[in-house]
């Protein structure tokens, strides 16, 4: 690609006059100055856009995996199957979404928010049906594969518009960073109330255990499964149902906000530009160094989080024999990581991005390690909880505080193109949900292998050796390797203050440039 005519090719939209925010409380769109900043009003009707992903990814992630197995009643196998195959569809379908958005057309609720408007009532629909049991045996399996995978593809359809207009709320780098923040912390907070919504009315109505062998043995004496257990079960996916309906709620509303809240920054320069093909755009973006580097750094933590996360619930219920607390020790660490979403913005400020990525994520390590080696108590659990819920945050908050720097950096060494911010978050998100696929697949197969038991009051050695492998040493493994990669990411803080300083000039330039033909039109 030619370089060197960047000031000729794009328009920011800092520099358009917008209306103002929050008037009387009717109708809410964007306030901005000519620096750029943006109101906190808007920050926040931004921020809340982003917990619709976190509250259905929370139930989801934590609770999904235990529900196949012990309410739905599935086959480890066949359950391994709907976790990995929705997974790797669901990350198939992140670069082809952040493509079809590339190419979309402005309309007058701009590029991304099209998308997030439509594909809402028919992402609650497919959700909702996630969690009900049907009532034919034979078709459980394809009714999950097939609702997984829909619920997914339309997740896509907000979630990587969402992400990519980070990049239109504003043109400051410092602002964007803010925003970023407000997201983060709302994303945790949405992550505990995910939480605390499907673990505390799921807890209410945990699905009776089923004694087997291990547990006659143990205990000398059986128990008879008559009505009341049925009634039980019946009880538990009334539970799910009506916490999955809460969630839809939620998810509409926080989807009404962000389309009312936030009205994206028209840039008249991209419309002029010529489409790019998908695989001229694959190409580009990864190709380019510092982006593969920091997508192949944070696709190892991620991965090691989403095994905690995909098996915690397991781990608690069976190896630590938390069966009616898993839910608020899950709840704790949510908590702890919202909280702690303002301490990692400071410390990133002061310290630097790359800095706050070596402590916040190894930070998780010992107390990964500590979990899984002392005896059962409840008291370490809930510290341990609080300890690992400030490394969330930090796993939560880098990755995307950090990408908007990439794409930057690509602006300035690739001045003549433009628009691709999309494909750059979703191939991000593509990565990050494939390590997700992966390890579901990979844990409940692992469980499989060791003898798990569905529904079982207890489970074999081997189950909870498992399930502490997962939880700790796996995880701590991958962060290893990933930090080892972040190593070599070249934008560190004074790179990035750099390119901002740049950009700044680009805009002047531009800016300059349009004033001046626009005198000299006048004069003509």
């Amino acid at each position: 690609m030619a370089k060197g005519r960047g000031a000729e090719q794009y328009v920011e939209a800092s520099l358009l006059p917008t209306k103002p925010i929050c008037q009387d409380g009717i109708k809410i769109t964007t306030r901005r100055d000519n620096s750029g900043r943006l109101s906190v009003c808007t920050k926040l009707c931004y921020a809340i856009g982003g917990a619709p992903y976190q509250i259905t990814g929370s139930a989801l992630g934590f609770f999904l995996q235990i529900y196949l197995l012990d309410v739905a009643q599935l086959d480890p196998l066949h359950a391994s199957v709907i976790l990995f195959v929705g997974r790797a569809w669901d990350a198939v379908t992140d670069p082809t979404v952040g493509f079809l958005v590339s190419r979309s057309r402005w309309t007058r609720f701009g590029r991304m928010m099209p998308w997030i408007l439509i594909s809402t009532p028919f992402a609650v629909l497919t959700y909702f049906m996630i969690w009900f049991v049907p009532p034919v045996e034979q078709g459980k399996v394809l009714w999950y594969l097939v609702f997984y995978c829909l619920f997914q593809t339309l997740q896509t359809c907000f979630h990587v518009p969402y992400s990519a207009l980070t990049m239109f709320i504003s043109t400051e780098q410092k602002e964007r960073d803010s925003a970023t923040a407000y997201r983060m912390t709302v994303e945790v907070l949405g992550t505990v109330v995910g939480t605390a919504i499907q673990g505390q009315i799921v807890g209410g109505a945990i699905a009776p255990c089923l004694p087997g062998d291990l547990d006659i043995l143990h205990n000398g004496t059986s128990v008879l499964l008559g009505s009341d257990n049925n009634i039980s079960l019946n009880g538990t996916k009334r539970a799910y149902l009506i916490a999955s309906g809460i969630i839809c709620i939620i998810y509409v509303l926080c989807a009404a906000i962000l389309f009312l809240g936030v009205r994206e920054q028209e840039e008249s320069g991209r419309l002029k530009m010529e489409p790019m093909s998908f695989f001229d755009g694959v190409k580009m973006v990864m190709g380019y160094g510092p982006y593969v580097k920091l997508v192949m750094g944070f696709l190892f933590t991620s991965l090691a989080f989403m095994l905690l996360e995909g098996n915690f619930a397991l781990f608690c219920t069976y190896t630590l024999g938390f069966r009616n607390d898993f839910q608020n020790i899950l709840l704790v660490i949510m908590l702890s990581g919202t909280l702690s979403i303002p301490f990692w913005q400071w410390f990133l400020s002061r310290f630097g991005k790359k800095t706050a990525v070596y402590f916040g994520i190894t930070w998780a390590v010992p107390f990964m390690i500590l979990i899984v080696s002392i005896e059962s108590s409840l008291v370490v659990a809930y510290v341990v909880s609080v300890a690992a819920g400030v490394s969330v945050a930090a796993a939560f908050l880098l990755p995307w505080s950090m990408l908007p720097d990439v794409v930057d950096d690509f602006k300035i060494n690739h001045p003549d193109s433009n628009g691709h911010e999309a494909i750059f978050y979703s191939f991000y998100v593509f990565f990050t949900k494939f390590a997700s696929g992966i390890s579901l697949g990979i844990s409940t197969l692992s469980l499989d292998f060791a003898g798990y038991v569905t529904r079982g009051c207890s489970q074999p050695d081997a189950v909870n050796l498992t399930l502490k492998v997962l939880v700790a040493p796996a995880p701590a493994v991958l962060i290893v390797l990933g930090l080892f990669i972040f190593k070599s990411y070249p934008i560190d803080e004074a790179k990035r203050q750099g390119n901002r300083k740049l950009l700044q000039e680009m805009r002047d330039n531009e800016q300059d440039s349009e004033t001046e033909s626009t005198e000299l039109g006048t004069i003509v």
